[in-house]
């Protein structure tokens, strides 16, 4: 069967890319609207393709959320290695742990798909992101303590546990953004150094 890192290394017909995206875009309606509870056939029924031509390129669930976060995620990387060339290091970590909270809250069925990828194989593409993703956010974490804009003790785990949390505490009590940027900004002021409080 073709799998998505296969489908990557060679160019695909037009119409196996059309069904592709299709794929990818049904599937993120999907988790949208219902987390991981989802059958493969519903994906197939909402792209409007045979369930043969999902199989073709997403053989299991765990592959279709492969593609479906992995894209996202270096979208998250991107970013946070953008913003510590352009930002002071305090503002660059809160910018970046804000959209990240936000991408998280907003997500349905991501916090699922998470915990299973970094307890799966580790030869998946989105495993490798969450790698790439955590350094570069820790890399962020440990610039902004060095510069004195947060707090000694932050530690990128840590930071990034409570505001997963909270990000999912958000998602499944529906709170609204100003809710949820509230509550950022209680975590933002702990973060600063004591002196600075």
């Amino acid at each position: 069967m073709t799998t998505p890192e296969a489908a990557e290394r060679r160019p695909m017909r037009a119409d196996a890319r059309r069904n592709y995206e299709r794929l990818l875009t049904a599937a993120r309606e999907a988790f949208a609207e219902h987390g991981a509870e989802f059958t493969l056939e519903d994906i197939a029924r909402r792209a409007g393709v045979g369930i043969g031509t999902l199989y073709r390129h997403f053989p299991t669930r765990d592959a279709l959320a492969d593609a479906v976060f992995s894209e996202e995620y270096e979208k998250l990387t991107a970013l946070a290695r953008h913003l510590a060339t352009v930002e002071p290091p305090g503002e660059a970590l809160m910018t970046w742990l804000h959209t990240f909270m936000v991408h998280n809250a907003s997500t349905p069925g991501i916090f699922k798909a998470l915990m299973h990828a970094l307890k799966a194989d580790e030869t998946t593409r989105l495993h490798s992101r969450l790698v790439e993703l955590r350094e570069a956010g820790r890399a962020l974490t440990e610039r902004a303590v060095a510069a004195g804009e947060v707090r000694a003790d932050a530690d990128y785990s840590d930071v990034t546990m409570i505001v997963c949390s909270m990000a999912r505490s958000a998602q499944d009590a529906g709170w609204p953004a100003e809710r949820r940027d509230q509550m950022f900004a209680v975590i933002r002021d702990g973060l600063r150094p004591v002196a600075a409080r």
